[in-house]
């Protein structure tokens, strides 16, 4: 049996965390649209600088991009389980592919709509 003490919990804790950075890892360097939403979000980002964006839009920007990249790593874990499940053609299996996908369409299609709400009248100002 295990030990159960502090140094037991903590070196859990490391592990897990371990874990996910290996996952998100494993999301960037493989997943083209996860590395299409981040230079999004870089972009986002870098423009929300230079037109110097309110505390409070910051703070959608920042949930909106969590969001889009979260629902991108939930679609890549959907996948490879659907993937290790079944490796012939299931109604289901494309089902929770295709419902997986689409939540990120989703999420994405409104980081546009926050996108346009938050730079459009500034940068229509600006020019």
């Amino acid at each position: 049996m295990p030990p159960r003490g502090n140094a037991y919990r903590l070196s859990r804790l490391i592990a897990s965390f371990k874990y996910a950075f290996h996952g998100l890892g494993y999301l960037l360097r493989t997943q083209r649209n996860a590395q299409i939403h981040c230079f999004a979000a870089l972009v986002a980002t870098l423009l929300g600088a230079l037109l110097r964006i309110e505390r409070w839009e910051w703070l959608i920007l920042v949930l909106t991009i969590t969001l889009v990249l979260a629902a991108e790593g939930v679609n890549t874990a959907v996948e490879a389980t659907v993937d290790l499940a079944t490796t012939s053609y299931h109604p289901l299996a494309k089902i929770a592919k295709d419902v997986a996908a689409g939540t990120v369409l989703l999420c994405a299609c409104g980081s546009i709509v926050v996108g346009c709400l938050i730079f459009l009248p500034r940068l229509i100002a600006w020019f």
